[in-house]
């Protein structure tokens, strides 16, 4: 009996160990994984100099830095345009008739279109009525000064219930861009506080019909403009049409057109250079993306349809407007060769700085929570890089995604110039981007110039991938930020 009691004595005892062993380490992981109420993003991961040894001391108080809220705009100059947006949360109802539960700006979804004239100085207002938590407004694709890119906790804090916070920023660069909340984005965005911001030069070509085309899903259902269907646009027999695709969805949406050939003129607010006509090819814009389509209209009337991510899109005619949709069709624009080269103004083969993002994804704990998430350069959120740079450096990162998912990484404060896809170089228009569609197993080599100070975010703009800690920030030397994540606002960027 009593050598019984001792084999079940060690029985047990090697259970409690080998338990011990499984639960130990996951206890510690769990434990290591607790982020803090508020913290900077300033003490997150580990500093990465791009090769440099020297850096700044990887704190937001460091002495002698300069505040990021430093960073705006010429206080003393006057608007140019401006307009009061009021956020408030309720019951939506879109253009198209559907109401759902959402958030508005100044009473619609998606807010109301904002256009100024390259170098007008843009002031905008944003009033929370009533939306729980706070919110911002982030000016996805305008480099504006860092303190108004809008990123909660990281630029500003989040404008509480009854407060308002107003941005102001020059308006530098022609093109299609839009706007979107940084506070709770995954949640925010999806329910829809956006909208579309377009600049247009000095002089557009004249006669040409302009139109916006902000694609967005609403619980499930695919709108233009908030439209449910096709949205109907008049442009003359021969007349010049260029249509503005935003894509303000979490995934990757093809664009082609059927009834005329038409060009590529413009990708991410940045024009290409010597684009061709092309027939038959759809055009991928990744979440976040913009492209400008541009044709000219059949002389005999024909309506011509733009189809934006399936059956449904833009219809252009003068009269009649029946039009059938059709598949996709089997080819898609490379933008490595497309249009002509052109000089960079810098050369982004002499670097000052070699950043790596590797896209990955492995089991773990985010703030106590078990599950698959995403990795940078091997190490899970917080624990991620901080590329830091110093102003005018040339700035060379390679990306590359092996996580099994598609992710449109969007650099913040920076238009970068793709310069190679899986170690093949570009030879077309230099293609610039804020948001580049980076499918698994690709790997891309971009560059930009340092030329804007701040700290910026650098991450996934399928939003939930955010929010599950692909991001990663983009630091100058010298500057710091006031603002935390959490805190008194309780600022939640993702």
């Amino acid at each position: 009996m009593s050598r019984v009691r001792r084999a079940d004595r060690l029985r047990l005892a090697i259970a409690c160990a080998a338990t011990a062993l499984v639960v130990g380490p996951l206890a510690w992981f769990w434990q290591a994984s607790l982020l803090p109420d508020t913290y900077s993003v300033m003490d997150m991961g580990y500093v990465d100099a791009g090769g440099h040894t020297a850096g700044v001391p990887h704190v937001h108080h460091a002495a002698g830095g300069r505040s990021l809220a430093s960073l705006v705009a010429d206080p003393a100059r006057p608007a140019d345009v401006a307009i009061k947006l009021t956020a408030r949360h309720g019951r939506v109802r879109l253009p198209s008739g559907r109401e759902v539960d959402g958030y508005t700006l100044n009473g619609q979804s998606p807010g109301p279109s904002i256009r100024a004239t390259v170098g007008q100085l843009v002031q905008v207002t944003l009033v929370n009525e009533s939306v729980p938590g706070g919110t911002t407004l982030h000016w996805h694709g305008v480099d504006v000064p860092n303190a108004m890119d809008g990123v909660a906790g990281v630029t500003q804090d989040a404008v509480a219930v009854g407060s308002e916070f107003t941005y102001r920023f020059v308006a530098d660069r022609a093109g299609t861009y839009w706007y979107h909340s940084h506070q709770m984005s995954h949640e925010q965005v999806r329910d829809g506080l956006l909208g579309a911001l377009i600049v247009t030069p000095a002089a557009p070509p004249p006669d040409a019909v302009d139109v916006v085309a902000l694609v967005h899903l609403y619980h499930g259902v695919r709108t233009i403009n908030g439209f449910e269907g096709d949205v109907r646009v008049t442009v003359p027999p021969g007349g010049l049409a260029r249509i503005r695709v935003i894509n303000t969805d979490n995934g990757p949406m093809p664009a082609w057109v059927h009834g005329a050939p038409y060009r590529l003129v413009a990708v991410d607010g940045a024009d290409l250079a010597g684009p061709t006509p092309m027939r038959d090819m759809a055009v991928l814009v990744t979440a976040g993306g913009r492209a400008d389509l541009e044709l000219t209209m059949p002389h005999d009337g024909t309506p011509v349809r733009i189809h934006l991510g399936g059956a449904t899109g833009v219809v252009l005619g003068s009269g009649s407007f029946a039009m059938d949709a059709v598949p996709r069709p089997g080819g898609t624009l490379d933008m490595l060769t497309y249009g002509i080269g052109a000089q960079l103004g810098f050369d982004p083969d002499t670097p000052d700085r070699r950043f790596e993002y590797s896209i990955g994804r492995r089991p773990g704990f985010l703030d106590g929570r078990p599950g698959m998430f995403w990795t940078v350069n091997g190490h899970q959120f917080p624990d991620v890089p901080m590329f830091v740079v110093r102003e005018g450096d040339v700035v060379r990162i390679h990306i590359s995604n092996h996580s099994g998912e598609v992710h449109p990484m969007h650099l913040h404060g920076h238009h970068a110039v793709v310069l190679s896809r899986d170690g093949v170089r570009a030879t077309g228009s230099p293609w610039w981007v804020d948001s580049l569609n980076v499918a698994n197993g690709e790997s891309y080599d971009i560059a930009f110039v340092a030329d804007n100070p701040g700290i910026w975010m650098d991450h996934c703009h399928n939003l939930p991938h955010a929010a599950e800690g692909l991001v990663a920030h983009l630091a100058y030397e010298g500057i710091n930020t006031p603002y935390a994540i959490g805190a008194d606002a309780h600022n939640k960027p993702e």
